[in-house]
């Protein structure tokens, strides 16, 4: 009997389909599961900036390495709060974050440093900036985006920048315009969700540069967030805290998620 009604149910869909019907569960004719994936088969590589580790090995990061065309320092400390806290770890958790909500989303994520610890340091700039790339290990990516905290001391200085990598002849040429896109889509996303532009950096809380190796070496859509001045007692306060951090994650998948699910006709 109940082999019997399992064979109606089955049929009872068939026809459904059939005549252009959706099956139940599926008001859009995706499946449940697709429905709460919609990144399904996305690839996303996120960056934590710099490595706590970085300024207990400073012959490593100073290190020269391609950037460009041009040489940099593998790698630098980064900044932190006037408390003490670093922008290596803040970035870290950030994206910890950034990559569990990714994958609830479907999308496949990779991340450029695995530890954040005393005990190591790097990945150099001219890494960072490949990975994700076609022909690297590891699945190519749709997106990548670097996760930083700023520091300055001006006076009254506060709110984030998304850095988008300038037209550099042989390098960015080729993402210039998908990482133009990607900007805009994070940064109104982080407008969207209460967050203050940068007073100090960039337009309109959009900066274009082409010194950054980790951005000029990529083959892939990329951007940096500089999610807010960490010498400002009211950015480190957000940045400090685990609800500060999910509202920024939030906000990053959100900027990502627009670029990846963008019309591409």
């Amino acid at each position: 009997m109940r082999s019997t009604l399992v064979s109606l149910v089955a049929v009872a869909l068939a026809v459904l389909v059939a005549v252009g019907i959706d099956a139940p569960g599926s008001a859009d004719g995706r499946s449940p599961q697709r429905q709460g994936r919609p990144l399904e088969g996305k690839v996303v590589y996120i960056d934590p900036g710099h490595q706590l580790g970085n300024a207990t090995h400073p012959a490593q990061i100073s290190q020269p390495v391609d950037a460009g065309g041009f040489m940099k320092p593998c790698n630098t400390t980064g900044t932190s709060t006037s408390s003490g806290y670093p922008e290596a770890t803040f970035a870290w958790q950030v994206a910890l974050r950034v990559r569990h909500i990714l994958r609830r989303k479907g999308a496949v994520v990779r991340l450029t440093r695995h530890t954040n610890s005393l005990d190591d340091w790097g990945p150099c700039v001219d890494a960072r900036g490949r990975a994700g790339n076609p022909g690297r290990p590891g699945p190519t990516a749709d997106a990548k985006l670097s996760i930083h905290g700023d520091g300055t001391y001006a006076a009254g200085a506060h709110g984030f920048h998304v850095i988008r990598p300038g037209h550099l002849r042989g390098y960015t040429n080729d993402i210039f315009d998908s990482s133009r896109a990607l900007a805009r889509r994070l940064r109104n996303k982080l407008v969207a969700r209460g967050l203050a532009v940068s007073t100090y950096a960039g337009h309109h809380g959009i900066d274009v540069r082409t010194d950054l190796g980790t951005l000029n070496l990529s083959d892939v859509p990329t951007v940096m967030a500089e999610l807010g001045n960490m010498r400002n007692a009211g950015d480190a306060r957000r940045m400090k805290s685990a609800h500060g951090r999910r509202h920024f994650a939030r906000a990053l998948v959100a900027g990502i998620s627009a670029f990846l699910l963008r019309p591409t006709s």
